[in-house]
């Protein structure tokens, strides 16, 4: 995607946690080849070290340790930046993706976003959500679209131990209730399942991968329209509220056999499956897509000059 210049000659700070992940290490990368100063904040020291080995030396690169549940660590992290790109680097392996980690992930959306609120500077957050926050629920099968109003049920998560999409869900409420509440300007990006380096079958997003796809809302997201769409929403002004974020729906046999060719790339290559269908897609992404559209051709900013 065609890089639109950003909001301002000179850009702002901005800080990017966790940035030890795939999402974080390439909005890094294009946030430093913008011209922005970033914090990148991770909460290893070895990851630290691998974004440092990678990016090189950049006066524009300053690298913070965090705690998320360390307020001051987080403080430290944001103090003198403009905007945030949050995401919460949870385990990539179900077996070890359980209630308490809901639990995790929830107090430390909590305590970033506050500390969002006494940090003067921030004008804007970009919190990273997932489709898994919009999709599951009891009345799945109505014929309506699944778009940014839909919310996952939480007692439906619950039901049927789909800890993944309670942590989102229940994460990227307490962040928008926090934000409503402190007057902090937030937007959300709600992902698919991202494709790229790492990606597995224990990936505990595709806990209810069947359903998905039998419900027409099994989409992914390659990490580089993920970055594009985070810094998209972030220097659009008029941007608000949920964004749903993919750029292919898995809704053909064929789609879903290359799948799962990428998720165990040592198996064996079933044909593509009759019993399988075709599904008719059910989640739409318009109003993401509308942003993207803007922010390629420049426009975004028209209404603000």
């Amino acid at each position: 995607m065609p890089q639109a210049p950003p909001i301002y000659e000179n850009p702002k700070p901005v800080c990017v946690m966790d940035a030890s992940g795939a999402l974080g290490q390439t909005l890094v990368e294009r946030l430093l080849n913008q011209g922005y100063t970033v914090h990148a904040a991770a909460s290893k020291q070895s990851d630290l070290n691998g974004l440092k080995k990678l990016l090189g030396e950049n006066k524009q690169l300053k690298l913070f340790r965090f705690d998320p549940f360390d307020y001051q660590s987080i403080v430290d992290a944001i103090k003198g930046c403009y905007g945030l790109f949050y995401m919460y680097e949870a385990s990539q392996d179900q077996s070890t993706y359980d209630e308490l980690m809901v639990e995790v992930e929830v107090r430390a959306a909590h305590n970033v976003i506050e500390a969002c609120a006494q940090v003067e500077t921030i004008e804007r957050v970009v919190f990273t959500s997932s489709v898994t926050a919009v999709v599951w629920k009891e009345n799945r099968k109505s014929s309506v679209d699944v778009n940014e109003r839909d919310w996952s049920e939480p007692n439906f998560c619950r039901k049927y131990k789909l800890w993944h999409a309670l942590a989102k869900t229940l994460s990227e409420k307490t962040a928008w209730a926090l934000a409503m509440d402190r007057d902090i300007d937030m937007v959300s990006i709600n992902a698919g399942l991202v494709t790229g380096p790492g990606l597995s079958a224990s990936n505990p997003y595709l806990k209810g991968t069947p359903e998905m796809y039998e419900d027409g809302v099994l989409v992914t997201v390659d990490v580089d329209f993920l970055a594009d769409a985070h810094i998209a929403v972030y220097e659009t002004p008029c941007a608000f509220g949920r964004y749903l974020c993919f750029n292919h729906a898995v809704c053909l046999p064929e789609d879903a056999v290359k799948l799962a060719q990428l998720l165990v790339p040592k198996a064996p290559c079933p044909p593509p499956s009759d019993e399988l269908g075709l599904k008719q897609q059910r989640i739409q992404n318009k109003k993401l897509n509308r942003i993207m559209a803007e922010f390629a051709q420049g426009t975004h900013l028209e209404l603000y000059e």
